[in-house]
């Protein structure tokens, strides 16, 4: 272990920094709801792979997602968390197998000065190293919910998708907030049916939502990222 580190992995000075707010291990960072709000990134470069997460915490993010909201009260949504080396490099193959194809397709185009075409390079050098350190994760975690719902109409699929949506971002803010790192994907979803083979999910009654990894963040000093200027993208009463 370097010689910087104290024995939990945290950088001495950092350690000493936090807890002059009154932050040890464990407990949750000295962040406003509106600091943790803007910045719980997709982290990807700056996951601790090496450093071990214990359930305690991953179970206090597990119990502040329980209280999102959700439609009529169904609760009808969970977490799968994958521990085990051979399924996390099984599943994290999956993924691979779109992920490949997806990130040499060509990307969309913008405009000069857009921030979006200003930071393509940077999101896909980020997510390949993601791509190629996936299965190094402490955990991958999956949110699913009960059913499927291919074929329904929007009313039916706003309503169900409308329930694990916020109960997963609760998670990520509840793990920004406990210093854990997350990143929200999709691409093993083409093989999900693969993956539910792997893990022992009944693919006809539950379906999967998406795709994390979950560790601890190298630093905890993460910044609001650039975004569209938000007047464009709100109207009021009229879309014209």
């Amino acid at each position: 272990m370097p010689a910087f580190e104290n024995e939990s992995g945290c950088a001495n000075w950092v350690c000493s920094l936090l807890a002059t707010f009154g932050y040890t291990e464990g407990m949750t960072l000295p962040n406003t709801p509106d600091e943790v709000l803007a910045t719980t990134r997709a982290v990807r470069k700056r996951l601790d792979f090496d450093r071990p997460v214990p359930k305690e915490l991953v179970m206090q993010c597990v119990d502040l997602a329980f209280q999102a909201p959700t439609g009529s009260n169904r609760q009808a949504w969970g977490f799968f968390f994958v521990e085990d080396a051979d399924k996390k490099k099984a599943i994290a193959d999956l993924y691979g197998k779109a992920f490949d194809p997806y990130v040499n397709a060509p990307g969309v185009e913008y405009k000069a000065g857009d921030t979006r075409g200003e930071r393509q390079s940077a999101v896909k050098d980020s997510a390949t190293y993601l791509r190629e350190n996936f299965h190094r994760a402490p955990y991958l975690v999956i949110p699913y919910a009960l059913g499927r719902m291919e074929g329904q109409p929007n009313f039916t699929q706003a309503g169900w998708w409308g329930s694990i949506l916020p109960a997963f971002w609760s998670f990520m803010l509840a793990a920004r907030a406990r210093g854990l790192g997350t990143a929200w994907t999709t691409l093993h979803l083409p093989f999900e049916k693969e993956a539910a083979e792997i893990l022992g999910i009944p693919y006809d009654k539950v379906t999967q939502c998406g795709l994390s990894p979950l560790a601890y963040t190298i630093g905890t000093d993460f910044k609001q990222g650039p975004r569209l200027e938000s007047d464009k993208l709100v109207r009021w009463d009229s879309w014209s």
